[in-house]
C-alpha cells in the first residue's frame, strides 16, 4: 500500500515531525473487538483515524494491530499498518511502552524517524481533530517537558478512599487538617485532582529510547473538555455513547468515506 493513499493533510514543515500511533490489539475481553465494534455506521477506529487525519498534526498514521482484520479495516479508513504487532507485545497485561518501542524502532530500520509521538486510542471516539491540534499547539509552546497527557477532574475523589486491611481501614490520603480530614469533608472544600484519560498522549521520541517509558519524567497536562476523553471500555459506556449521541450532547467525526463492508450501525463486530 502506498503512503500517499493515507491522505494525511499536510503538515507544516518548520513544525517538529510527529507521528500518530493507534493502537488496536484484538483480544478485548469486556467488551469483544471493541476496536471494530460499529458506532454510528463504522467501526469505532474509524473515528480516531479520521480525526487523526483531518487534524493535519502528523506526518503519518500507523495502526498497531495484532489482527488482519482490524488492519483491513484500518487500511480502508486511511491508516497504514505497515507490520502486524508480535502475539506477544499484545496480551492483557502487556505495557505500552513495548509496542510503542517495537514500533518506533521497526520504522526508523526502514529510514522512518520522528521527532515526536501521539497515542490515540480507538475507544476515544469524541476526540476531535480540533482536540487534537489544541493539544499539539500546547505542547509545542511548552519547554523542558518530555511528554503531554490528557486529564479530567476525577469523580471519584481519592481523598475518599480507603485501604482495606482485614477488619480495619486506613486512609489511601492520609492528609488534610486534622480537625476535618479530607474522607469527611464536601467535595467542592478538596484539592483538586485529576485523573487520566485515554483521549491522547504526545511525547518525544527520544523519551522511549532514553527512558524506556512512553511518558518521561516531565509530564504536561492537556484538559479535555466535555466529551473529549470519554473511554468507551465497558457495555455501559456504549449505552452513554449511544445516548449522548443522541442528545446531541456529543460529536463524532466525519468520516470521508463509505463504512468498511460488513459494518452497519449496531451491528455486533
Amino acid at each position: 500500500m502506498s503512503r500517499e493513499s493515507t491522505a494525511v493533510e499536510q503538515v507544516m514543515p518548520s513544525e517538529p515531525s510527529c507521528i500518530a500511533l493507534i493502537p488496536a490489539r484484538s483480544g478485548s475481553k469486556r467488551v469483544a473487538d471493541k476496536n471494530i465494534r460499529p458506532l454510528a455506521g463504522h467501526p469505532l477506529i474509524a473515528y480516531t483515524i479520521a480525526s487523526a487525519r483531518q487534524s493535519g498534526v502528523f506526518r503519518d498514521i500507523v495502526v498497531s494491530t495484532d489482527s488482519e482484520r482490524y488492519a483491513e479495516i484500518a487500511r480502508h479508513y486511511g491508516a497504514e499498518t505497515p507490520f502486524l504487532r508480535p502475539l506477544e507485545l499484545a496480551g492483557d497485561t502487556s505495557p505500552d511502552i513495548e509496542w510503542v518501542d517495537y514500533t518506533l524502532r521497526r520504522l526508523a530500520e526502514a529510514g522512518r524517524r520522528y521527532d515526536c509521538f501521539s497515542i490515540l486510542r480507538p475507544t476515544s471516539p469524541f476526540r476531535l481533530p480540533e482536540t487534537i491540534r489544541r493539544a499539539w499547539s500546547e505542547f509545542l509552546a511548552e519547554t523542558g517537558v518530555d511528554s503531554l497527557r490528557a486529564v479530567e477532574k476525577c469523580s471519584q475523589h481519592p481523598g475518599k478512599m480507603w485501604v482495606v486491611r482485614g477488619r480495619r481501614m486506613v486512609p489511601l490520603l492520609p492528609f488534610g487538617p486534622e480537625d476535618r480530614p479530607w474522607h469527611s469533608s464536601q467535595y467542592p472544600s478538596l484539592p483538586l485532582v485529576y485523573v487520566q484519560n485515554a483521549s491522547l498522549e504526545i511525547a518525544w521520541s527520544r523519551v522511549v529510547f532514553e527512558t524506556g517509558t512512553i511518558a518521561g519524567h516531565v509530564l504536561m497536562p492537556f484538559f479535555t473538555r466535555g466529551a473529549e476523553g470519554l473511554d468507551v471500555n465497558h457495555p455501559e459506556d456504549w449505552e452513554l455513547a449511544e445516548l449522548l449521541l443522541r442528545r446531541g450532547e456529543a460529536q463524532l467525526c466525519t468520516i470521508d468515506r463509505p463504512p468498511f463492508p460488513g459494518h452497519r450501525a449496531g451491528a455486533p463486530a
